[in-house]
């Protein structure tokens, strides 16, 4: 509309605007109409745009419209369709292109629909380009001069938040504030049971630092950042959305503590303001916000209704070629071979921030081949022209910015695709220059977690329900639990790495949970940080450690003198060398970055402080260096310890309420197959029995069936989707429970329910409450949907059945099948895995663990739970370092380590790892195939790097070869049953083809008054496959069906 595009300039597009399009078509009627709309709306702001780059047709184009401005009045203007900034980045341009339609730069097909000419020309360039049009270059200038728009940079912009009448922010925050902190102290006093005498002196502290963070937060502008946080963090709370402890170094402020930003107590943990917002040196405060994932985007709502959803947006962020994956993209387009492409890609170090300059430095591989290789050099070349371009645009994990105004006085904007949020369209740091505010509200698993088990808990438990924010913080069970490393699921405490960790440390409080986060990262682990931390600890003379200075040991007797937080940095510095807060702070921040002059001058000015504060120079001179050399490595003990109550909650959920945690954890991975498959063990190593689902007792998630069990969640079943499950679960709590197939699908939706759903209850276990095998379901399946077919379409037109009643009420019958015996175990379970992704009721190495006994070294579990072998001889277990073994698994995962292969085994009583290098892979590598079951033999020996012993393989087998060629005969047991003749008949036709082997075949008679063996002569020797242990299982009966391997000993 006319009145919308005020001040607005509009071009034409040249060839690519309806104008241009026409004209070039020959349509010039519906040309100047178009021109007539266009200046309809913008009036003398409209001009024809001329656009000269070489393409076809564009020349004819420039001429029509020059002819179509003189009939017309119309200005014309010179542009230039700009694609690349230089004259040689067409190459590159074409590249990317390519990349992004998924063609080569070879392919005669692709289309071409830009020239060497769409770069940044400069001014005497299009000057001559438009010589036979000078008004266009004018116009040009013209236009340019009318667009103007000044930025204003580095002024920070907050809405204004609503306070009572008579009141400004500060007042109101300060108001709020004291209110909290109060509410706090009488719960923590009572807590704690702090006499009434005693409260005053125990609250001083709190009331100095309370008063003294709300001068620096009105003083440097903010108290109505402090204020718009508290308040979505107070929705979220009482709208039942769970809000994570703190994050990062706003869990240092005890404003934030008592206006419920965060729950840590800064004073009782040692945390400094400083560390967050520093008045020495102004920049926004940053809090970020843990929220449940399923209530974060209900948060983000809230504040756009709050504040107008004009003001609120998410960020933009943009994805860029980085260096290993750029190589792959330039390959593809330059049609070179995949294994061509990576085998360059693999010699680019993996670090983040990695540049391709960097890689062909730091990788003498990589360089010899781009010297060498005119292919690779011209694949790094254009890799080269590509590293650092925009491949895509995203959103920010968790940035949302709040306007004063309207967010177009800011920022451009877009929606994203589906018409859902707006999104900015500058990133994060241009937002912030732009004086936006960054919020982030981030989505974190781990409390959506929390929060399922504790409503499982309070639902089972309603006379003892659990309050997540007021455990014990000194619960045995819980550092019991961690002790014996059963950390899966616990959170940042689950990785391999990390048990290792907790099993030397051994916690036993609170502050070595926090220390544990801070610890388990490579500057600590590889500078003997960590050793010297759990050495001490464990020290029976805590007197001899060394803590520097004594007037230190306040600072470092939590961490046993090693400098591990950023915060006990900043406090040496002013304890030791006098140094206000905001100073240290600005300290660390400069160890950090090791400039080399700024440091020079902080050494000068800790080292004079602390002299003039009676510390020797030498002594002085030791502490800087040492804090110097540990500040990189030192980690913001505020996050830390924020992220250690997460840690604590999920370890005491679990030592507590085993079932209704895991359960939790289970649903919150509904759809990982792999993470369940963890999950089942630890399970397993809980005590806690998975059951099947069920349609009748299953709801969508994972559920606790008693204290000891958890029931499979329906919707993790394969196939069947949310909706599917809802529609069940509502008609179940409407009518009751399902009595049989064929009344289950007359009652459910079939356009929600389809045959594949169906299929995938009945293989998952989902039917077993019917009392039917599933063999006997799925073989009734097609009747009873054909049955409910005719049912629903007789229903519908209103049919009655001879004695008058309404078919909906007739008594449903059970289809036949019902007498089926079961798939055999190996088929019942191969269905399952199809449906649940995983072996849920059995495991498949069952069905052979009585004849591998015959030939393994052991059991997995017990081989892996051996322990760690002596590194010196004579030392007990020294000779358990390395023997050699057979062992035998079903192969759950197959990976490629450096030059090795890692395939995992488990036989269900534990895993093991075997390797492989490259030669003996490539004999194996046909066996080597999930969920096949082989038998290994190498050498067992102790890995220190993954702290498991492992199997360094020399012989691979598939198990069913091993039995064939070890079976010396087959024992097949008959009961008394009426079809003796018919099953001998059966018995002779089954074994027949299957002669010519060396296995004896033997037959057992066990009746009521006889029992008789009959061992058949050579010629009915076998070869007792797989095939044919089947069809007699199926035959004769499970357990009827026995392999001797040695004289006398049966292996069952």
């Amino acid at each position: 509309e006319k009145s919308s595009c005020a001040g607005l300039i509009a071009l034409s597009a040249g060839m690519s605007g309806d104008i241009g399009r026409a004209l070039v078509l020959g349509h010039k009627r519906q040309a100047r109409a178009r021109l007539q709309h266009w200046q309809k709306i913008f009036d003398e702001r409209f001009y024809l745009e001329l656009v000269r780059t070489g393409r076809t047709k564009e020349e004819n184009c420039v001429q029509l419209t020059l002819a179509l401005a003189s009939e017309t009045g119309v200005p014309v203007v010179a542009s230039n369709d700009v694609r690349f900034l230089d004259d040689d980045g067409y190459h590159a341009h074409e590249a990317r292109v390519c990349i992004h339609e998924g063609r080569s730069l070879a392919d005669p097909d692709r289309p071409r629909d830009y020239s060497k000419q769409q770069y940044l020309k400069t001014p005497a360039e299009m000057a001559a380009l438009f010589a036979d049009v000078p008004e266009a270059i004018v116009n040009s200038v013209e236009i340019a001069r009318r667009c103007n728009l000044d930025l204003s940079l580095g002024k920070s912009v907050l809405p204004a938040f609503p306070v009572p009448k008579g009141q400004n922010e500060e007042a109101f925050l300060a108001s709020q504030a004291k209110r909290g902190l109060q509410r706090l102290l009488d719960k923590k006093f009572d807590a704690e049971d702090v006499p009434a005498k005693m409260r005053d002196a125990a609250s001083a502290p709190y009331n100095q630092r309370l008063d003294s963070e709300l001068r620096v937060i009105c003083d440097m502008g903010f108290p109505g950042y402090f204020l718009i946080v508290a308040d979505f963090i107070r929705w979220a709370r009482e709208n039942d959305v769970p809000v994570g402890p703190g994050r990062g170094s706003g869990a240092g402020s005890l404003v934030a503590w008592v206006l419920g930003i965060t729950d840590l107590d800064p004073i009782a943990h040692d945390l400094l303001f400083e560390r967050f917002l520093n008045p020495e040196r102004v920049s926004m405060p940053d809090f970020d916000v843990d929220f449940c994932m399923e209530g974060r985007d209900r948060v983000i709502d809230y504040v756009a209704e709050r504040y107008g959803r004009n003001r609120v947006a998410q960020i933009i962020t943009f994805g860029t070629m980085a260096a290993k994956a750029v190589i792959r993209d330039a390959g593809r387009v330059l049609d070179q071979p995949y294994g061509f492409v990576d085998r360059i890609a693999k010699q680019v170090p993996f670090e983040i921030g990695m540049t391709l300059e960097k890689a062909l430095e730091q990788s003498d591989e990589l360089a010899a081949m781009y010297r060498d290789d005119e292919e690779v050099a011209a694949v790094i070349d254009l890799a080269r022209s590509l590293e650092g371009l925009v491949r895509n645009a995203g959103k920010h994990a968790g940035g949302v910015v709040i306007a004063p105004d309207s967010l177009t006085d800011f920022a451009p904007l877009y929606c994203e695709e589906g018409g859902g949020n707006l999104v900015t369209q500058l990133d994060k740091d241009d937002v912030e220059a732009m004086g936006l505010v960054k919020f982030d509200f981030l989505g974190l698993k781990t409390l959506t977690i929390i929060d399922w088990a504790v409503r499982i808990i309070n639902e089972r438990l309603p006379e003892k329900p659990v309050a997540i924010d007021q455990l014990p913080m000194q619960d045995k069970k819980t550092f019991h639990l961690l002790q014996k490393t059963q950390t899966a699921a616990v959170f940042q405490l689950e990785s391999s790495g990390m048990r290792d960790l907790i099993k030397r440390m051994r916690p036993d409080q609170f502050d070595d949970l926090v220390a544990l986060v801070a610890l388990f990262r490579p500057g600590p682990l590889q500078s003997g940080m960590v050793d010297d931390f759990i050495s001490r600890k464990h020290a029976t003379n805590k007197s001899d450690i060394d803590y520097l200075h004594p007037d230190l040991k306040p600072v470092l007797e939590e961490t046993y003198g090693v400098i591990l937080y950023q915060e006990q940095v900043m406090q040496i510095a002013q304890v030791l060398a006098g140094y206000t807060l905001g100073g240290a702070d600005l300290l660390r921040r400069a160890m950090g970055k090791k400039k080399p002059e700024e440091m020079a001058k902080q050494r000068e000015i800790f080292v004079t402080g602390a002299t003039d504060r009676g510390v020797a120079k030498a002594t002085a001179t030791r502490i800087f260096d040492l804090m110097e050399k540990f500040a990189g490595y030192g980690f913001n003990k505020s996050h830390s310890a924020a992220y250690a109550v997460l840690s604590y909650q999920t370890a005491y959920l679990k030592a507590h309420y085993p079932a209704a945690f895991m359960a939790a954890v289970m649903s919150a991975d509904l759809d990982n197959t792999d993470r369940l498959v963890t999950l089942k063990d630890d399970c397993r190593q809980l005590g806690i029995e998975l059951q099947p689902p069920s349609v009748n007792r299953s709801s969508y998630h994972f559920s606790v069936s008693d204290d000891a069990s958890i029931l499979y969640g329906l919707g993790a079943i394969k196939g069947v989707g949310r909706g599917a499950v809802e529609a069940l679960i509502d008609e179940r709590q409407r009518k009751g429970p399902y009595r049989n197939l064929t009344e289950f699908c007359r009652r459910v939706d079939h356009e929600k329910i389809n045959r594949r759903a169906l299929e995938a209850m009945v293989k998952s276990g989902a039917m077993d409450d019917f009392g039917i095998s599933r063999r006997g379901l799925m073989h009734q399946l097609p009747d009873a949907i054909q049955g409910a077919d005719q049912h629903a379409k007789a229903k519908a037109a209103g049919q009655n059945d001879m004695f008058g009643l309404e078919v909906a009420e007739v008594e449903v019958e059970e289809a036949t099948g019902k007498d089926l015996a079961e798939w055999q175990e190996h088929l019942l379970l191969s269905n399952e895995k199809d449906a649940l992704g995983l072996y849920l009721s059995g495991h498949p190495f069952h069905a052979v663990r009585a004849d591998a006994q015959f030939f393994v070294d052991g059991k997995l579990g017990e081989l892996a739970a051996e322990a760690p072998p002596a590194s010196v001889p004579g030392e007990k277990n020294y000779a358990q370092a390395r023997r050699e073994v057979t062992i035998a698994g079903l192969i759950v995962d197959v990976r490629k380590r450096g030059n090795r292969v890692s395939v995992v085994l488990d036989d269900d009583s534990g895993r093991m790892e075997i390797s492989l290098f490259s030669e003996a892979f490539q004999q194996f590598r046909h066996l080597l195939v999930k969920d096949e079951i082989v038998v290994v033999s190498g050498a067992l020996r102790y890995d220190d790097f993954i702290g498991a012993w492992t199997v360094i393989t020399k012989n691979v087998l598939q198990i069913d070869r091993v039995i064939e060629s070890r079976a010396q005969s087959m024992v097949l047991r008959l009961a008394p049953n009426g079809r003796g003749e018919q099953l001998l008949v059966q018995l002779h036709d089954m074994l027949l083809p299957y002669r010519e082997g060396n296995c004896d075949v033997a037959v057992q008679y066990f009746g009521d008054s006889a029992k008789a063996r009959l061992k058949l002569g050579p010629e009915w020797s076998v070869r007792p496959s797989r095939e044919l242990r089947d069809k007699l299982t199926e035959l004769l009966g499970a357990n009827n069906v026995r392999l001797l391997y040695a004289p006398g000993r049966e292996i069952m």
